[in-house]
């Protein structure tokens, strides 16, 4: 019980520290802290800790597989909560978590998009998503390139059934913060420039970068979703650097 009330009281210290991290970084960028959304990844997490959290103030929490969203989901107290999927998410899942979740973040093909878009019409919905961007150019990751989503994006916003809330990247690893910088001011003036071109279907709300590690910078590179793990809950309770 002891060591419950420890991690408990470590929850609570990190959210104080990233929160005034947030903010800093904000004011920093000419917004207001109200402007970014705080979101906290879950992924391994026991209930016990999240729902802490959640007591806390978190609002908003990001699981990145199905099957442990739903076996969490009863446990957890989410009412005034939203959550999303922020994890690769396969054809023969999109049954299970379309309309369990507010945004599905990793949309990263167009036939994805259309199996969602297939489950939302069926559940007589529409399915709120991020695109996801390859911004690194990385083999290992998913999601599109940056010179083929003005194509892309256009015909997942034709799809029944979803509606496109933004983008969303996961940023490589990068040994010099100005390579960092680059990369998320690229991301941000992609979501700028399709925000301005007003196509149907599409609002541009949401640029979802930034997590743990880099997430003041992806704030100050334009960022207004940050998706923060193992800063809040530690590495004991949360081992993938998300």
């Amino acid at each position: 019980m002891e060591k419950l009330s420890e991690k408990f009281t470590d929850i609570e210290e990190n959210l104080k520290v990233i929160r005034e991290n947030i903010a800093r970084a904000a004011v920093s960028s000419g917004r207001k802290p109200e402007d970014i959304y705080f979101m906290a990844v879950t992924k391994t997490v026991e209930p016990a800790y999240i729902n802490h959290a959640l007591a806390n103030g978190v609002n908003l929490i990001g699981e990145n597989r199905v099957q442990e969203f739903l076996e969490k989901e009863p446990e957890l107290n989410l009412e005034g909560v939203s959550a999303h999927l922020i994890g690769h998410l396969q054809s023969n899942k999109a049954r299970k978590i379309v309309g369990k979740v507010d945004v599905i973040q990793s949309v990263d093909t167009v036939e994805i998009a259309a199996e969602i878009g297939k489950r939302a019409v069926n559940a007589g919905i529409t399915q709120k998503v991020l695109v996801e961007i390859n911004v690194g150019n990385e083999w290992s990751k998913f999601g599109f390139q940056l010179d083929e989503v003005d194509e892309k994006i256009c015909e997942i916003a034709g799809i029944e059934g979803v509606n496109v809330q933004g983008l969303m990247c996961v940023a490589p690893i990068c040994e010099k913060k100005s390579d960092l910088m680059k990369i998320f001011s690229n991301m941000h003036n992609k979501f700028i420039d399709i925000d301005s071109k007003k196509i149907d279907n599409i609002n541009m709300n949401i640029l979802s970068m930034g997590m743990s590690g880099d997430y003041e910078d992806a704030i100050l590179g334009g960022a207004n979703l940050v998706r923060v793990g193992s800063a809040i809950f530690g590495p004991r309770l949360y081992r993938d650097k998300h």
